[in-house]
């Protein structure tokens, strides 16, 4: 898939879940792909509506099966790491953090380095808040997703994966 296609592909996501972009947050869709070289398995696509030293707010897309890697936020320069809370806006979401493992996940990470398997699930409506420095991971369930991500100032480059094969 190329990452035209995977704008596209993107913008009908939001569009499914009713969520207008313009035609300029159509064409500056982030399509990342963790390096990896395996969209359709491993990225996620996001348009970011603002990022500032206090507050950022993005929506992000997963296409069916689609997992962002296990990462964590740390502190950067004396500042907490990034605290987040994500919203299923559409489809449902799997989301795995440090806790009691789930004996039987509702899905199963690609190929990667994946350690916490505590299990949220997410459907429409439901949120999450992950702070500072916490591992985690999530998958899209078989229809994909749209999360709506609120934080603190999102600092990506400074995001730490599991998976030292994961170039962000």
């Amino acid at each position: 898939m190329t990452v035209q296609e995977a704008r596209e592909k993107a913008a009908a996501c939001f569009a499914a879940a009713g969520i207008v972009i313009t035609d300029a947050e159509k064409q500056a869709i982030e399509v990342a792909d963790f390096g990896l070289g395996d969209l359709e398995r491993s990225g996620l696509e996001l348009v970011t509506y603002i990022n500032t030293e206090r507050v950022c707010a993005k929506e992000m897309v997963l296409f069916p099966h689609q997992t962002c890697p296990e990462h964590r936020h740390p502190p950067v320069d004396g500042m907490p790491g990034k605290e987040e809370t994500f919203r299923c806006r559409w489809g449902e979401v799997y989301l795995y953090v440090a806790g009691e493992p789930v004996a039987s996940p509702a899905v199963h990470p690609p190929k990667g380095v994946y350690t916490v398997f505590h299990e949220v699930h997410l459907l429409p409506g439901d949120q999450y808040t992950i702070y500072p420095d916490t591992l985690h991971w999530f998958q899209a369930g078989p229809d994909g997703a749209v999360v709506s991500e609120f934080s603190t100032k999102s600092r990506d480059d400074s995001d730490i994966f599991s998976d030292p094969a994961v170039v962000r």
